[in-house]
């Protein structure tokens, strides 16, 4: 634990400096030193879970985080990252959980997966239409202005559409697609990978948590697993982010918004709902560029 503060210290301290340096060289400065610290963590953890942001990964964070507190008697405030668990009890594996875009910048490994190929690793996946829609309110309503920059989302309080943004901007399907594309290239190199489908868990949670938590032979009871899914529950979920449980975590499960239902972490978790925010023919447009471009390994082609 001592040595996660030491890295993000070194890594802010190197953002900082970023300041001095000219406009043209700062973003990459700021993202090699974030995938400084991404790079350290993924060798010393015991298993890493990758996704595109907006994905699922905080509802699969929070099931496996309820877990390990009840079959280790830890408060339900604490979230797994990395190794804080670990550092409580040394039962609990260091978990590093990373959308995979700041790493390729330190390691100039590009579209090679190669820092992941002997770690065991869970890749997270979801509908790219559904990842897009939701990446558009992460961006309008959650994102800090320089984490805009830092990604090359569209300028803070820019005038961008939804369907703009799904469709022409960067961040939007193309970026998505890009990410999904590249593993599904590299999986074949991968020693240990679970791939879990965001969609799969909406059907049957337990089913998925169990799969994973059998797969880092944790062995989970009946009770264990149902506990941590009735825990991260939507409804709940969105009790527990109003009331702001997870503060101490930092910014992950607290409104962007109060009273704003757009700007909640858990907004709606709905499978196939970027249909609902556009007209027939932009939901045509949209399924014809998944279907043109997306690799069909992970079972998202349309007919």
């Amino acid at each position: 634990m001592i040595g996660s503060m030491f890295h993000r210290i070194v890594r802010e301290l190197g953002v900082r400096a970023a300041v001095l340096a000219p406009p043209s060289q700062r973003r990459q400065i700021r993202r090699r030193a974030r995938g400084r610290e991404d790079t350290r963590n993924l060798r010393h953890s015991d298993y890493v879970v990758v996704s595109f942001g907006k994905s699922g990964r905080t509802w699969l964070s929070v099931m496996l985080s309820r877990f390990f507190q009840l079959r280790f008697g830890l408060p339900e405030s604490s979230l797994l990252s990395f190794d804080n668990m670990h550092s409580k009890n040394r039962e609990i594996p260091k978990v590093l959980f990373t959308h995979d875009n700041y790493i390729r910048d330190y390691t100039g490994d590009g579209a090679k997966k190669s820092s992941f190929y002997d770690k065991p690793t869970v890749l997270l996946v979801r509908h790219p239409g559904d990842v897009a829609v939701s990446q558009f309110f992460q961006w309008r309503y959650r994102m800090e202005p320089h984490k805009k920059v830092l990604n090359e989302y569209p300028a803070h309080g820019a005038d961008v559409s939804i369907f703009d943004f799904t469709v022409n901007e960067r961040a939007g399907l193309e970026s998505v697609i890009r990410f999904m594309n590249e593993w599904a290239k590299e999986l074949p190199q991968l020693r240990n990978c679970l791939v879990v489908r965001y969609e799969d868990m909406r059907v049957d949670a337990k089913t998925e948590l169990s799969r994973v938590l059998t797969w880092m032979g944790r062995n989970p009871t009946d009770a264990e697993i149902s506990g941590a899914v009735d825990f991260a529950s939507f409804d709940n979920l969105k009790k527990l982010e109003d009331k702001r449980v997870f503060r101490l975590s930092g910014k992950r499960m607290v409104p962007g918004e109060k009273g704003n239902p757009d700007s909640y972490k858990v907004r709606r978790a709905k499978v196939g709902g970027y249909r609902d925010y556009f007209t027939d023919d932009q939901v045509r447009q949209i399924d014809t560029y998944i279907r043109e471009h997306l690799d069909p390994v992970f079972g998202y082609k349309l007919d």
